[in-house]
């Protein structure tokens, strides 16, 4: 921890990942912080426990591959910051091929632990209804994707603009001793080693062209969720459909997503099976495993009939089903300025995915930069914003107008939002360059003193 300055508290709405990330950063610069998180005072349709930086969705914060994805990047990225989440997922890491996979109980235990240990965090379990006012110092909004409506409507009556909403959904999650293991069998695709060594990380469900038939016809006319009114027009998150949505497209849309079977051999046959099902390992004993790109708006009902007809599923028994939410997130080209500030009330500044940053670790590095910019606002100093080659500068550029405020849409970091290469460059080596530069340009953005080096409780 950096020595303590006299300065005033920053508030901080929101105890998920990119709240928690923000208040860590704030508190380890010096910088005293108030923590606010409404549960378990009021619950959300999503959250199963009051503790800070719970998953609600998948355990999963993607591919770890640092050279070859850009969410591995930002994971790099982020390590060498001095994250508290990527400190807490490298700690509750699963088996899970080449992703980064979390025990989501005991990686939620480590940030609350972390948080609560910390002399400069007091975490305060009340609801926030309204915008912080200016008179009470800086403040970072990180609500996430379930704030509470009263937030929600103060949020966009003050920005002038309509908060957007889209829905989410949920996969359900097994339990291991239920699926049958002569059926079903361990592997990672392409045998593809992961972040723990293994390279059998996946249980994997086989079907042929008859059972894939079969299955599809029974997702289609399973019975769904019904709408409310109000909900009708509200439209979904391209990056987590429920998975009958994909199936309407369709009858081989699945096939070539969340079911593809290229990399995967049946060892019972020898061959590639006509379209697969997995499921990754939810928690640390083991024990749950989640149904991978199977989130669904099927009533429960429903799901536990059809999920069953996945070969290897027949006994299915379900610690947890899926479900649907509603998510919010706001116009952040629009309403934000290029340091994450809201422009008609620029003491507040917004992280996480309300600002349409979609995805864990996205949502966790947006916290991260709010927390560093407001910190050097707190203790008179000038933070300049990462630089746009890294992972962490696109994708802050990206929200707050780097994308076109008339279609925006939550984004996950990608590639695409980087600045290009020379030409030079070769197709195949792009991504590989991409990530040296970028990592290159964060080392230097830290070694000329805008950036805290990496902490060494954090790393190792």
């Amino acid at each position: 921890m950096r020595p303590v300055t006299v300065v005033a508290p920053v508030t901080v709405v929101g105890g998920g990942l990119a709240g928690s990330e923000a208040a860590f950063q704030l508190a380890e610069a010096g910088v005293p912080v108030r923590l606010f998180e409404m549960r378990p005072v009021r619950g959300t349709e999503a959250h199963q426990t009051d503790r800070l930086a719970e998953l609600v969705c998948s355990n999963s914060f993607r591919s770890d591959d640092m050279y070859g994805n850009a969410v591995g990047l930002l994971h790099e990225e982020m390590r060498r910051l001095g994250s508290l989440v990527m400190w807490a997922g490298d700690r509750a890491k699963l088996p899970a091929g080449g992703a980064l996979a979390v025990d989501r109980d005991v990686f939620a235990g480590l940030v609350q632990e972390r948080l609560l240990a910390h002399p400069l965090v007091e975490i305060v379990r009340e609801e926030v209804t309204g915008l912080p006012e200016a008179a009470n110092g800086q403040a970072i909004i990180a609500t996430g994707p379930l704030t509470a409506p009263a937030l929600a409507e103060a949020i966009a009556e003050a920005g002038g603009e309509d908060a957007l909403a889209f829905f989410d959904a949920i996969a359900p999650i097994v339990h291991k001793d239920s699926i049958d293991l002569e059926t079903a069998w361990f592997q990672s695709r392409y045998d593809k080693e992961g972040p723990g060594g293994g390279t059998a990380d996946y249980i994997n469900c086989p079907m042929d062209e008859t059972e894939y038939q079969a299955f599809i016809a029974a997702l289609l006319a399973a019975e769904k969720t019904s709408f409310k009114e109000w909900e009708a027009s509200t439209p979904y998150f391209e990056g987590c459909l429920p998975i009958e949505v994909m199936a309407e497209r369709g009858p081989e849309t699945l096939r070539f997503g969340p079911m593809k079977p290229v990399g995967l051999t049946d060892p019972r046959t020898g061959r590639r099976p006509h379209a697969v099902v997995q499921l990754r390992q939810d928690n640390a004993l083991g024990t749950l495993y989640n149904m991978v790109g199977f989130q669904t708006k099927l009533r429960h009902g429903e799901q536990a009939r059809v999920f069953r007809m996945i070969p290897g599923l027949e006994q299915a028994e379900f610690a947890r089903l899926g479900g649907l939410h509603r998510n919010t997130f706001i116009n952040s080209p629009k309403l934000l300025d290029g340091e994450l500030r809201l422009k008609v009330a620029p003491h507040i500044r917004m992280a996480g995915q309300i600002t349409g940053c979609e995805g864990y670790v996205e949502s966790a590095a947006v916290g991260l930069v709010a927390g560093r910019l407001a910190a050097a606002e707190a203790t008179g100093r000038h933070l300049a914003l990462p630089p746009a080659e890294t992972a962490h500068g696109a994708l802050v550029r990206h929200i707050t107008g780097g994308a076109d405020a008339s279609t925006f849409q939550p984004m996950n970091i990608n590639f695409g939002l980087f600045p290009p290469l020379p030409a030079k460059v070769k197709k195949n080596e792009r991504k590989r360059a991409m990530a040296t530069r970028a990592l290159a340009a964060l080392d230097e953005w830290g070694r000329t003193g805008a950036a805290a080096p990496a902490l060494e409780a954090n790393v190792g």
